[in-house]
């Protein structure tokens, strides 16, 4: 109690609740609500008091009930009813919270667990077959059959080195589709000299002694992440191997302020009903999926990472056949160009 009394306590205590709180007879009108209750329902309290409230009160229990507002939208409540008595007749009273926050939370938690069942099924999917094959070479090291030859032990060892540069691409793939997914460190932009950099990665892939041609001007220069423009190359490039035919001709190019680059090959393309799904994420051309390896993962990190960078990546169809798939990133603006005054 206070010195003003119950009532004007009571009164200041409905006033300052943060949750909606509503009086209903048994008619279902509204006979009191607080100012929670009036931005809750969004309508102004003169007119809730005396309008009916449009959903059922049930005693003692909890519930969710989805209303639609004035606006037409539609917003989830969570209600609580008790059972009062003023004056001899019964009201019910309803707290009131706004569950739509909660309720999208809650999707999207459903989302991310479901991505994750389907990641993990992925994963164990796609490491299995090479593993297996791997295990086996393995074995047939471990235990040569009777006249296994110089020759067929080299042979041997070089498909172990391939079986295992195609797990190695397979988890950095895996690995930075769950960076993208996740609370993930963007890399700094920096100064990229992109013939340069193309040199270096073309030497540290596994591309050594395939037919690849390099058209790239030296004064080129991106302004982009470094792992990340390393990672879109590295996925083109694998792509390009995998499914299209040497040559492989990699292209680029200043446009516009951006730097344009291009990875074409010289294979049957990609189907036109497919084109739409080229870059959803585990997506893969039935025409190909049973006789080539891969994730469906490659060009949804290539595209997410150009995007991440300020850029964009899409695919254009060869002339007169093939794949082209290109990137466009910010290109480095030249210091001189900055300074001087337009």
């Amino acid at each position: 109690m206070t010195d003003d009394g119950p009532r004007n306590l009571y009164e200041a205590m409905m006033l300052a609740a943060p949750d909606g709180i509503v009086a209903v007879d048994a008619d279902g009108c509204v006979r009191a609500c607080n100012p929670a209750a009036a931005t809750l329902l969004e309508r102004p309290a003169d007119e809730l008091i005396g309008s009916v409230l449009g959903f059922p009160l049930v005693h003692g229990e909890a519930t969710e009930v989805t209303l639609v507002l004035p606006n037409g939208r539609s917003k989830v409540v969570e209600m609580r009813v008790t059972l009062a008595r003023l004056d001899g007749r019964h009201l019910y009273v309803a707290a009131l919270r706004d569950g739509t926050r909660r309720r999208q939370a809650d999707h999207v938690l459903q989302s991310a667990l479901e991505h994750q069942s389907v990641v993990v099924a992925v994963a164990a999917h796609q490491l299995h077959n090479p593993l297996a094959a791997l295990g086996a070479l393995v074995h047939v090291l471990k235990e040569p059959p009777p006249g296994l030859t110089d020759e067929g032990r080299a042979e041997l060892v070089e498909r172990i080195a391939e079986r295992t540069a195609r797990l190695q691409s397979l988890v950095r793939k895996l690995l930075t589709a769950a960076r993208i997914d996740g609370a993930w460190q963007q890399g700094v932009p920096e100064a990229v000299e992109v013939l340069d950099f193309l040199l270096e990665r073309l030497a540290e892939s596994a591309a050594r002694g395939r037919d690849l041609r390099l058209a790239v001007p030296a004064q080129l220069v991106a302004r982009v992440d470094r792992v990340g423009f390393a990672e879109i190359f590295t996925n083109y490039l694998e792509n390009a191997l995998a499914y299209g035919r040497e040559p492989v001709e990699i292209t680029a190019r200043a446009t516009g302020g951006r730097i344009e680059l291009s990875v074409a090959d010289h294979g049957p393309g990609v189907p036109e009903s497919f084109v739409p799904h080229l870059f959803e994420r585990y997506r893969r051309d039935p025409a190909t999926a049973a006789a080539t390896e891969g994730t469906g993962l490659g060009l949804w990190i290539a595209r997410s990472l150009a995007r991440a960078n300020g850029g964009d990546a899409w695919y254009e169809p060869g002339r007169p056949n093939g794949a082209v798939f290109c990137v466009s990133l910010p290109q480095e603006r030249d210091p001189d160009d900055a300074s001087r005054p337009t």
